[in-house]
């Protein structure tokens, strides 16, 4: 049974400190106090705790030291590492969130309210004024940690705290998903951004082949990381497809091996590449990046990224009324819904029908690297 003791405090007010202790074959096994203003709640504390403690492995749990959310998430990192590599982006975030006060909380003390409480500091100033995207990429990743921390390794996570944070802060407007691009280059930026790096290329014929990548990754719709694993030995020429390495996906990325279609025109330029390395394109996709952010705004040319020639890839085909499920078999979305953002078309057609930088580049393997005023 518990116990209430009343003190005097320094104010002359009274203090009632509710004990429970339990004994098991003569030892104290638990024991437990709290401070309440007023007896009636002492009281109500006692009759719930004692309650609550009567349940199978109540005191077991309440006896156990708890392990704190930075422990929790290099147990992750390590074990799910050795399954699965993860990806760059997930370890990195889960990293930082680890070093953060969060890290310090132990498993049991974790709630909605911390987790709210978490996603307002990242937003404020001390925290780094993060945007809504960047706290739901957060919680995201602490996310896969909390759901197998109780299953997996028996930590005292409350499965509702994430799901009740999210409810809050979707509320708060302080949680959002990244928002999608419609950005979709023009042919009159594509002939600067060619005409640029075919005279990159004539004075500097062994630095990376960017007419390529760009016209490469516009055809195929490959990301540039795909484009840079890309082997000879994954192509399958009686099918015209290749097979993409670790393609990016939601759920899986490391070991998401997808065979996809290549169009006619990615398949003609792929071919130019000499076979000189394993990977068809040898270049680290960091600088292929570099090389083409550092170009734009010396054209002239505003919010362009490597990535939206995917983009444009797999609206021209919707352009040239290809059906889902033949754009799906390119750009290797598994759901067709996700296709829905590639609606921004411009008009029906092969607007790159004509396009002279195409011929131009297909012809390089036997004429050599080309400028932009070199007749073909």
């Amino acid at each position: 049974m518990g116990t209430i003791t009343a003190r005097k405090r320094k104010d002359n007010s009274t203090a009632y400190t509710a004990q429970i202790r339990i004994n098991r074959d003569g030892k104290t096994v638990y024991q437990e106090s709290q401070t309440f203003d007023r007896k009636q709640v002492a009281q109500a504390w006692i009759k719930r705790r004692e309650t609550e403690l009567a349940q199978p492995g109540a005191i077991e749990r309440a006896n156990r030291k708890g392990v704190t959310i930075k422990k929790m998430i290099e147990q992750y990192l390590d074990e799910y590492e050795k399954i699965r590599p993860l990806g760059k982006t997930k370890s990195a975030t889960l990293s930082a969130i680890k070093e953060t006060w969060l890290g310090e909380l132990d498993d049991a003390a974790l709630n909605s309210q911390k987790l709210v409480e978490y996603a307002q500091w990242r937003m404020s100033e001390e925290g780094g004024c993060v945007q809504a995207q960047t706290v739901g990429n957060d919680l995201s990743h602490l996310g896969a940690v909390l759901s197998v921390a109780r299953p997996a390794w028996g930590y005292e996570v409350d499965s509702h705290a994430m799901p009740d944070a999210r409810k809050v802060l979707r509320k708060l407007g302080m949680v959002s998903k990244s928002k999608e691009r419609n950005r979709r280059p023009t042919l009159d930026e594509l002939d600067k951004l060619m005409g640029h790096f075919f005279e990159m290329q004539q004075r500097r014929p062994d630095s990376i082949h960017m007419p390529k990548m760009i016209a490469f990754a516009l055809f195929s719709t490959r990301r540039q990381e795909e484009i840079t694993r890309i082997r000879w030995e994954d192509l399958d020429c009686a099918r015209q497809a290749v097979l993409v390495r670790d393609m990016k996906n939601p759920g899986q990325k490391i070991g998401n091996d997808v065979w996809c279609h290549l169009p006619d025109e990615a398949w003609a330029i792929l071919h130019t590449m000499p076979r000189v390395e394993r990977e068809i394109f040898p270049y680290n996709a960091k600088s292929i990046s570099a090389s083409f952010t550092r170009a734009c705004p010396m054209l002239g040319i505003e919010d362009l990224h490597f990535h939206d020639l995917r983009h444009e890839g797999v609206s021209r085909l919707f352009e040239m009324d290809w059906d889902i499920p033949r754009v799906s078999s390119v750009s290797g979305h598994r759901d067709w819904n996700s296709l829905r953002r590639y609606t921004h078309l411009r008009g029906r057609g092969d607007a790159y029908e004509k396009w002279e930088w195409k011929d131009k580049l297909i012809q390089v393997s036997r004429l050599g690297d080309l400028g932009p005023n070199d007749e073909v």
